[in-house]
């Protein structure tokens, strides 16, 4: 995955800069993700590897495929990827993609894990609180598992932030040398 990464990374940031130039932003966001899924469907990986199909073949395999959903630009794009044999990084461009769209328009998604379902209004107030704190737009995703038996589990980015039971039981048994 980290070699993929680093190959998509100059393929998902022009991608990027061409759909922020040209206020693509959600066509754009729309078809990568297509993408994603079609060429990790492992009917189409097996077309996309045949070493008897051109970049031709397979770039109207994918059009095909997806049906008129891709713009023009996106079309010119898979163009580009096919002749440069780079089809099977779609997800790897799409989650890249993904990233800089969110640092560009300032969100961040954050998971929530608690011992407990929370209600709708402490979900408001957990997203304001976590948006004053973070200085962001929150995305959140709340999670319930009962093994943490209390607190929270709160994950934005790299950032991990283990208030739970659970966290704080180990962290004594490791102070005790358990």
């Amino acid at each position: 995955m980290a070699e993929s990464t680093s190959l998509a990374r100059p393929y998902a940031r022009a991608a990027f800069e061409s759909a922020r130039d040209s206020n693509q932003l959600d066509a754009w966001s729309e078809s990568l993700n297509l993408l994603s899924v079609v060429t990790q469907d492992a009917d189409m990986v097996a077309a996309l590897n045949h070493p008897g199909l051109s970049a031709q073949q397979k770039i109207d395999l994918i059009t095909e495929v997806c049906e008129g959903k891709l713009p023009e630009a996106v079309q010119n794009f898979v163009r580009i990827m096919a002749e440069n044999r780079r089809l099977a990084l779609f997800p790897a461009i799409a989650e890249l993609f993904a990233g800089y769209r969110h640092d560009h328009e300032r969100v961040v998604d954050v998971t929530v894990t608690t011992a407990y379902e929370l209600t709708d209004d402490q979900k408001e107030k957990l997203t304001q609180a976590l948006t004053r704190k973070l200085d962001r737009k929150v995305l959140l995703d709340v999670q319930s598992d009962r093994s943490i038996i209390g607190g929270v589990v709160i994950q934005a980015g790299d950032t991990v932030i283990d208030a739970s039971l659970r966290g704080r039981l180990g962290k004594l048994a490791t102070a005790m040398g358990a």
